[in-house]
């Protein structure tokens, strides 16, 4: 069974930094595609960021270009979302994802239950 768990979330000002964690577990990632996506209050879910568990490919949206980082550490099975020059519209709650490598990063099969970010001004 897939499991998806995300935490770093949390209370930071505007300009500040945080760093979202997904530890994957259930299976294996090798040809997956891992993503972090968001979703604010009265918002659809967007895309935010994605990248190859190989490490060949990787996606941004255009809003955080940038400003957030994704990585991976193979030895713990574990994403890493690191977001830096906190907006106030950054504030949702995010979610990690987990798909295969050649539908792209809105074939996502897997989702976890997310954490919330909240960007004070």
């Amino acid at each position: 069974q897939v499991q998806l768990v995300e935490s770093g979330g949390g209370l930071v000002q505007a300009g500040g930094s945080l760093r979202l964690s997904c530890a994957a577990s259930g299976r294996t990632f090798s040809n997956y595609l891992m993503g972090w996506f968001r979703q604010a209050p009265g918002k659809e879910r967007e895309f935010v960021a994605a990248r190859s568990w190989s490490g060949g490919s990787t996606y941004y949206a255009d809003s955080v270009k940038g400003r957030f980082t994704i990585s991976r550490d193979n030895a713990k099975n574990t994403v890493y979302l690191q977001m830096n020059s906190l907006k106030s519209e950054d504030t949702a709650v995010y979610y990690c994802a987990a798909g295969r490598e050649r539908m792209g990063p809105y074939g996502m099969d897997y989702w976890g239950k997310g954490t919330l970010v909240t960007v004070s001004s």
